[in-house]
């Protein structure tokens, strides 16, 4: 059988050294040492604004009265610069620091990265909150909680409209609010147009000279399960030693300036680090997506990617779902997503074989050969860069091997291995929270990422790592067996696909497996009602409950012990809450939330007082 044909695509690091410890670790790092660096992100923000001043740095769509988008509004390098010293200047003039920084409650936008940039310049550092703790949340829990930790100076919202009702619930009297529309009844606020208006000084340059590779850029949030939040610290040295082992992993970042069409939100490291962070680096252009992969905002995504035709391209697995999809039969999609894009890449959540199969389908069909699906493991505590693949022939689960610079440490733990690290893209702990940083790093200074790893082939460590699932996740059966829960997630979603979003796992301490369902759109279609209809009724539809009795069935069949058998499943039609952290920004579900605030549901689940829980046959046992 011959291999398939990628479109090129070279892998910065193929071979790892490795040496073993004495009680059975295992340490890992890149053969090529990591390359000097720039000491600060501003460094390279000033570069591009002298060497290629009017190349677009970033552009958004305008937007309409009625909600619609409208045509790209951009910001050159040279405009961001001149922004950035003014808005520095004003945060100077206000006295803002690490004590007192800046909190940006509200999505990506052109005043939100200036704002950023500002910060950046002026070396007081910011923290982006997820706007969900702001728009969705109904109790502001959460925020109340990111603005206690912080004691934020100034915070920032894009609007009136859509962030008063927050600011007025959890914003102290005596913080600063600076808004770029609109204004709050009965409390003074600030136009960012003022900020923009300062007339930057010699004081604001001597700030931003006075920085270094221990400044703090940002506070980035944890996205909490059972705890609240942690701010992760971000310190200039972290994000440019993490971008410099992202272009010797990635070398495509390097070739040419890289140009990116993305939703992806700052207030999460994915898109706030990894790729503002690289476009910054490495003088590309971000054309900032206003959709996003849900029902009602993926056409805006693809209309995006009509048009602006990425060299890279990062997303989610339900964002390359849709993609996969939608180029099946949309021409222009196919044919500009796919014109120059050197490199697909993914994080956040496993990718089911059915959409890898359906990308590598099309991509052939148009343009003869597979693009490059990349992938690895990151966290907001690592910049979030890692472990990074060394081949084209990736598959679900393949993780690869670290970046320049990085160490890993495998450790072997309760019949797993977790994987560790130490190097210079690591955060020095969390802000204002010493115990939670103690408790994070081992007794070599490794930090403890909870995460499980195996090798891809025992026989060739150059390959590398593939992921085995959270150690935090996994729990014992009452029989005292070891439930590996990541592997048999991922299992369940591509037993389901294209109806199964996510799997959340039970039955700890109890004698056997359950699964909590959670449907994709398309389950939608699956069962033929009405376009009205709710999802209870849709789930509980004799074609969608037929399918899934398949479904368990066969899954049942191929398990080879209580360990791997699931014996009991329902769909859930009530969705994931943000509120509750049930859901990541990045979409993921978080388990350990969803066992804790749905435990009356797991116990009738297990207690078989759950109407339309599936069970398997007899015959499959």
């Amino acid at each position: 059988m011959s291999q398939p044909k990628y479109r090129p695509l070279e892998f910065g690091v193929t071979r790892v050294a490795l040496r073993d410890g004495p009680a059975g670790e295992r340490y890992v790092r890149a053969e090529q040492p990591l390359a000097e660096h720039a000491r600060r992100l501003t460094d390279r923000l000033v570069h591009w604004a002298n060497t290629e001043p009017d190349r677009t740095f970033i552009a958004r769509r305008t937007r309409n009265a009625d909600g619609s988008t409208g045509e790209w509004r951009r910001i050159s390098y040279g405009e961001a610069l001149d922004s950035a010293r003014r808005i520095g200047q004003a945060l100077l003039d206000r006295g803002l620091d690490a004590e007192r920084p800046v909190a940006i409650l509200s999505e990506n936008d052109l005043e939100h990265a200036l704002l950023a940039l500002g910060c950046l310049y002026a070396g007081i550092p910011y923290c982006p909150v997820s706007p969900a703790y702001s728009t969705v949340s109904q109790d502001y829990e959460k925020l109340r909680h990111v603005l206690t930790t912080l004691t934020p100076g100034l915070v920032f919202a894009a609007d009136s409209a859509r962030y008063g009702k927050a600011i007025t619930a959890a914003v102290p009297a005596d913080v600063e609010v600076v808004l770029t529309h609109g204004a709050i009844d009965g409390r003074a606020t600030t136009a960012l147009s003022a900020l923009l208006a300062t007339e930057a000084s010699p004081t604001v340059d001597a700030a931003m000279q006075a920085t270094g590779p221990d400044t703090i850029t940002k506070f980035l949030f944890t996205s909490g399960s059972t705890k609240l939040p942690k701010a992760v610290i971000n310190t200039h040295g972290m994000w440019c030693a993490n971008q410099q082992q992202m272009r010797q992993s990635m070398p495509v970042l390097a070739q040419e300036p890289p140009v990116l069409v993305d939703w992806l939100p700052w207030n999460h490291t994915f898109g706030g680090n990894h790729n503002f962070g690289l476009t910054v680096y490495n003088g590309g252009t971000l054309y900032i997506d206003d959709g996003k992969p849900v029902p009602a905002l993926m056409g805006e995504t693809l209309r995006n990617l009509r048009e602006i035709a990425p060299t890279v391209y990062f997303n989610v697995p339900t964002g390359f779902e849709a993609i996969a999809n939608a180029m099946k039969t949309d021409d222009a999609l196919r044919r500009n997503l796919l014109s120059r894009v050197k490199m697909f890449f993914y994080a956040g959540a496993a990718l089911a074989q059915p959409v890898w199969d359906t990308l590598h389908e099309v991509q052939e069909r148009e343009i003869g050969e597979r693009i490059v699906m990349g992938t690895g493991l990151g966290m907001t505590e690592s910049s979030p860069f890692a472990v990074f693949v060394t081949n084209p022939n990736v598959k679900a689960g393949y993780l690869g091997v670290p970046t320049p610079g990085l160490e890993l440490k495998l450790v072997p733990t309760d019949g797993k291995t977790e994987i560790r690290y130490k190097g210079p893209n690591i955060t020095p702990g969390y802000w204002r929270a010493p115990d939670a940083t103690a408790e994070a790093f081992d007794e070599e200074g490794f930090f403890c990422t909870g995460d499980a790893v195996l090798w891809i082939d025992d026989n060739d460590v150059h390959q590398g790592l593939k992921f085995d699932g959270r150690i935090a996740e996994d729990f014992k059966l009452a029989t005292g067996t070891f439930v590996s829960v990541g592997p048999l997630r991922s299992k369940i979603i591509a037993a389901g696909a294209p109806y199964v979003q996510d799997a959340v796992i039970t039955g700890i301490n109890l004698k056997e497996i359950g699964a909590l369902i959670f449907p994709t759109t398309a389950i939608r279609k699956l069962a033929g009602l009405p376009d009205g209809a709710t999802m209870k009724d849709v789930l509980e539809s004799p074609p969608v409950q037929a399918h899934f009795q398949k479904v368990l069935d066969e899954l049942a069949s191929g398990a080879t012990g209580s360990a791997s058998r699931v014996a009991r499943m329902h769909l859930l039609h009530e969705p994931a809450s943000i509120d509750k952290g049930e859901v990541t920004d990045k979409g993921s579900i978080n388990q350990r939330a969803v066992l804790k605030h749905r435990e009356a549901l797991v116990n009738a689940l297990h207690d078989g007082t759950l109407p339309h829980t599936l069970t398997p046959k007899e015959n499959t046992k």
